[in-house]
């Protein structure tokens, strides 16, 4: 979990450095190049993969494909931090899930690492709520974290999955359908520059392979639930990536809630 959650902090720092990538273009080319390198693992695993799995990771590729679209998409909008804070609000829509289903509940200290993230997360996104035309980048990474939570859940519904097989097949399909969608608007797929296309490769490689890879392996251990409240200190390392690396400095308040939401992720997973 805590690979897979450094990995996936640098997932919009690449993006935005990769501008002015389309991100239609930006995301579909990730997740093509994650499939392709995927490929030589998933065909083998797929011809061993019962028939409902290979239903869920091609619904995966549909989920995929809106919560990279919308995601990359708000980052054009808005900021670093307030992109990734609205994207990580998987864990409160996995915990409603769960209780309305009685499976995975989650226990009254994830409940309580929820309830603290939430103001963690807060404090580092919520300067930008308010800015003007951040609006609709604030609704299309909320967009995000619901796809990506129902692909958590697919995930988790067959406790063990082939993690190459099922996210090469998500890759593919997910990629297929932005590259897809952009040919139809009539945008090129090319990039502005080398250094776009090889910060795109880095998310394809850093940020998917390795983040969205030990995500779902984790989930063959843990809960959705407790996968997404990992997920919410993404906008920690986002944000200090985001500070260090693209100047977008943070304020105190911002820093604050990075501090919080360490602490809420911390609580989440500490046992008795």
């Amino acid at each position: 979990m805590l690979a897979g959650v450094v990995s996936i902090s640098f997932a919009a720092p690449l993006f935005r450095a990769a501008a002015p990538t389309h991100p239609l273009v930006a995301a579909g080319a990730r997740l093509a190049l994650a499939a392709l390198l995927l490929a030589p693992l998933a065909v083998r695993g797929w011809r061993r993969m019962p028939r409902a799995q290979r239903r869920d990771a091609a619904l995966g590729g549909l989920l995929y494909a809106a919560h990279f679209g919308t995601w990359v998409s708000s980052l054009t909008l808005t900021t670093v931090a307030a992109s990734v804070t609205l994207v990580t609000a998987t864990p409160i829509l996995l915990a409603t899930v769960a209780l309305l289903t009685g499976r995975d509940r989650p226990t009254r200290r994830q409940l309580a690492g929820i309830a603290l993230g939430l103001v963690g997360v807060a404090l580092i996104g919520g300067f930008d709520f308010a800015r003007e035309g951040a609006l609709l980048g604030d609704a299309l990474a909320f967009a995000g974290a619901a796809a990506m939570a129902g692909y958590l859940w697919l995930v988790r519904r067959h406790g063990r999955v082939n993690v190459a097989a099922f996210t090469g097949v998500a890759c593919a399909i997910g990629g297929a359908l932005l590259l897809g969608a952009a040919v139809l608007l009539g945008v090129p797929l090319a990039f502005p520059s080398v250094d776009a296309a090889l910060f795109i490769a880095l998310a394809a490689l850093l940020p998917q392979l390795v983040g969205h890879s030990a995500l779902t392996w984790a989930l063959r251990h843990l809960s959705p639930t407790l996968v997404g409240m990992a997920t919410v200190a993404e906008p920690v390392g986002a944000t200090l990536l985001a500070w260090t690396w693209l100047d977008e400095t943070p304020p105190p308040l911002t820093l604050l809630g990075c501090a919080i939401t360490l602490a809420a992720v911390l609580l989440s997973f500490r046992r008795r």
